[in-house]
């Protein structure tokens, strides 16, 4: 029996939990970050399948609305790419807990170039996304891609419009790599880009307006990056290491991470002292109510959160995610039991 399993296991023997099957219909509402949503539509399909009556429909809408929909209980899930503090979750009454792992990817529209073709450096595209770099010939740019011919052409930036995880995740690497932009355009979901921009909602919608934009560079998650088939660029990192996105890169992240090495979930994974690290990789969360009055509902949300940790590995592998380490998933399975109902009650998430 594997370190999850067990852990699961002894804390449904000294809760005395089970879950028996839904006994009316019942509907699960999520919202939020757009940077996970395409494994979370496969997990909601799943735990459908398995479980009748039962329907739970995440929609991406952001993580800046995910966290509002939450706050005001209109969902039951909301997901974010940004933690929020101790006291943030204290004062809303919020549990949180990590779903998984990927990575932000830098793509481009740029003609003759291919996928992972280009290399930039963290502090190259601060420049870019700062307007301090315009062209696709610059010099910088020529420098990190010796025999790969760049064509003089405008390079239009291409950014998310609605609150994002995803862009405060690209701000606060920006900001690693460069102070001038860390100076100029502070960590945001949705900061004030310097400058003209274009502009589209969800990762989807980025993705769309990057393929219809020659010059065009942006920011999306891996997963999108394969289905879309879009132009990734390699990233140098500041010891000379080139990387590409992989699972594989995100995994090595996590590992040179405190949230491998102190159990820290809320962590950074952001540019990790580690030679096959990808320096965008950024973990997913969800929020749940920590004292629900409906604990019907209470039950059903965190059983599938239990089902994504027992059986969303082997549904994340391939998706462009990694699924955490088991022994951080074990650990945190017991966020579940920080939900308590009116009466102080906790959920009944496992199945008998």
């Amino acid at each position: 029996m594997g370190l999850k399993r067990w852990v699961f296991v002894m804390l449904a023997v000294s809760v005395g939990m089970a879950a028996g099957q839904a006994q009316a219909e019942v509907q699960i509402k999520g919202a939020g970050a757009s940077f996970p949503s395409r494994v979370y539509e496969r997990w909601t399909q799943r735990f459908a399948e398995q479980n009748q009556g039962v329907t739970v429909r995440y929609v991406p809408t952001g993580s800046g609305d995910g966290v509002k929909q939450i706050k005001a209980r209109s969902v039951h899930i909301g997901g974010t790419d940004n933690p929020l503090t101790p006291q943030q979750l204290a004062e809303n009454k919020l549990v949180q807990i990590p779903m998984l792992v990927g990575g932000l990817v830098p793509v481009v529209n740029v003609p003759g170039i291919g996928p992972n073709q280009l290399v930039l450096t963290g502090e190259v595209l601060a420049d870019i996304m700062q307007g301090q770099i315009r062209q696709w010939d610059d010099s910088r740019i020529v420098a990190l891609n010796a025999g790969l011919r760049l064509p003089a052409q405008a390079i239009t930036r291409i950014v998310r419009e609605d609150a994002s995880g995803s862009t405060e995740v690209w701000t606060r690497y920006l900001g690693l790599s460069s102070a001038r932009f860390a100076s100029a355009v502070p960590a945001s979901q949705k900061p004030a880009w310097p400058g003209s921009t274009l502009a589209a909602k969800g990762n989807d919608g980025v993705a769309a307006l990057l393929r219809d934009t020659v010059g065009g560079l942006s920011y999306v998650s891996f997963d999108r990056v394969q289905k879309d088939r879009l132009s990734a660029v390699k990233l140098r990192t500041p010891g000379g290491f080139v990387v590409a996105a992989s699972e594989d890169a995100f995994r090595a992240a996590i590992l040179a991470s405190d949230v491998y090495k102190k159990g820290d979930d809320a962590a950074g994974l952001l540019s990790q002292p580690r030679a096959d690290a990808w320096p965008l990789t950024a973990t997913s969360y969800v929020l749940l109510d920590a004292a629900p009055k409906d604990m019907n509902a209470a039950d059903w949300v965190a059983r599938f959160v239990y089902w994504c940790f027992m059986h969303g590995d082997e549904l994340t592998r391939g998706t462009g995610f990694a699924p955490l380490p088991e022994r951080v998933q074990a650990r945190l399975s017991g966020r579940l039991l920080q939900i308590h109902g009116p009466g102080g009650q906790v959920p009944r998430f496992i199945a008998p």
